[in-house]
């Protein structure tokens, strides 16, 4: 099969699961068994993006995940089992869902949305014969985990597998009910314990910053609506900081009018904003750093980019554009929609207002849950306030970096959803365009800000670590 831009074939983890016994359970009580799935999914879809993966499908009662790594995959299976056994303990042992997963790694063929290939068929012939609440995986993946970590995995032989043409070495982890969980992988948790630090802006704006995780630096450039103690709980952001730090020593900060940074302070402008990322820089000591840069914060990355070549080994941009809100060309419903914003802005930041929950939080994360939506309302309330709010919205609306575009001279990863409901997808599109050599990534949804149970972030992680690791 020849290959086309369209479909490329690469190499990945593939992880497939399901329940044992679903069919009996749904004969027994269907709304009840739906219930129960609905609510097991929600604790461990997320587990996916946590260890790198992205949720392929999820059909039925089955599972289907790729990861850039064996090792992903493995403690991502590891802990699905381990977080479905505690979900268990209190449940009759006839009621109990197991799930059963395969893991195999392989050569897929893969467009923007599916998967393809063998790889994929053996995962879920291991899925099929692995025991309820245990792990078959192949002698490629066994092979790789033995080097890594330590794992109790009993050598099972070659098995014939439905629709294989050749054998398959198998090696099984008995189910976390029988014992078998313990030492089968190393930890995968962050500690996300942080120091806060004080700097100075030239201005003498107090910028509150602070460094979580291991290894090179990645800083990321300051955007409104952060704040550096509450967002390590936030549901809208934790997800991401706690996967950045896993290899990285993820440096923040809150800008100027945000979070612990002063609040309030007279100048607000673009200019302040690099002065600021410049700043927190000198003061943290870091020499050669990636940067990265979210929505506003993406032109600020290229100013700096553009100023300091030097330092940049990696310019990474999610959800950014060149041209500000009020300089890119607008239909008359767009103008209304931001005229409406600038004044739910002035009238009901913060509060408890539905409406302007409801607008805001819309365009921000679409796709998000009451609770993510409850928490997102917090955050607007607790991180800035209503005038600096408004003052930074108009002012990132003037923003204008198209004239450095072309100056960029560091390698650059653009990513954007294909359906942001906040910055549009073109508006990125062009971002990458005027960047010489840029390498531009659609992902898919709506949320600007990604969710953790959204294939998006997956996506997003996948390709910031290969893109990291060049």
């Amino acid at each position: 099969m020849a290959d086309t831009p369209s479909m490329q074939r690469r190499l990945a983890a593939i992880l497939a699961a399901d329940i044992a016994g679903y069919s009996r359970l749904m004969g027994e009580d269907e709304a009840a068994t739906v219930h129960d799935l609905k609510g097991h999914q929600a604790a461990i879809l997320p587990l996916v993006g946590r260890h790198g993966g992205r949720i392929i499908d999820t059909a039925g009662d089955g599972i289907l995940a790729e990861f850039p790594s064996v090792i992903g995959a493995a403690e991502c299976a590891a802990e699905i089992q381990s977080v479905m056994a505690a979900r268990n303990d209190e449940v009759s042992e006839h009621r109990r869902m197991l799930f059963r997963i395969g893991i195999n790694l392989g050569d897929v063929i893969h467009d923007e949305t599916r998967i393809y290939g063998d790889g994929i068929n053996v995962a879920a012939r291991l899925e099929g014969i692995a025991e309820p609440g245990g792990i078959c995986i192949s002698r490629q993946v066994f092979e790789q985990l033995n080097r890594t970590i330590k794992a109790d995995f009993q050598a099972l032989g070659p098995r014939t597998l439905k629709n294989i043409a050749q054998s398959v070495d198998v090696f099984a982890l008995a189910p976390a009910h029988r014992g078998a969980r313990s030492g089968a992988t190393t930890s995968n948790a962050v500690d996300l314990t942080q120091e806060i630090h004080f700097c100075s802006a030239p201005d003498g704006v107090q910028l509150a910053y602070s460094m979580v995780g291991q290894g090179p630096p990645l800083m990321k450039t300051g955007n409104w609506m952060t704040h550096l103690e509450y967002d390590l709980e936030s549901p809208i952001w934790r997800h991401l900081y706690r996967e950045l730090a896993k290899d990285r020593t993820l440096i923040r900060y809150d800008t100027r009018g945000n979070g612990l940074s002063d609040r309030t302070v007279d100048d607000i402008s673009f200019d302040a904003f690099l002065s600021d990322l410049e700043a927190v820089i000198e003061a943290s000591g870091v020499d050669r750093f990636a940067l990265f840069g979210i929505s506003q914060g993406c032109a600020v990355s290229i100013a700096y980019a553009v100023r300091h070549p030097e330092r940049v080994t990696h310019l990474l941009l999610y959800g950014g554009y060149a041209v500000g809100w009020s300089k890119r060309a607008r239909s008359a419903a767009q103008k209304d929609e931001d005229a409406a914003m600038l004044t739910l802005m002035r009238l009901g930041w913060g509060k408890e207002n539905p409406a302007f929950r409801q607008m805001f939080t819309s365009l921000f994360i679409p796709g998000g849950t009451k609770e993510q939506a409850d928490w997102f309302n917090e955050l607007q309330r607790i991180t800035v306030s209503p005038d600096i709010a408004v003052r930074i919205f108009e002012t990132t609306g003037e923003t204008d970096v198209t004239a450095l575009l072309p100056q960029v001279r560091v390698p650059t990863l653009v990513m954007h959803a294909r359906d942001d409901a906040r910055v549009p997808f073109d508006a990125g599109r062009r971002m990458a365009a005027g960047i010489p050599g840029a390498r531009f990534v659609t992902l898919q949804g709506s949320n600007h800000l990604f969710l953790e149970t959204e294939p998006a972030f997956g996506q997003f992680l996948e390709h910031t670590r290969t893109f990291l690791a060049s």
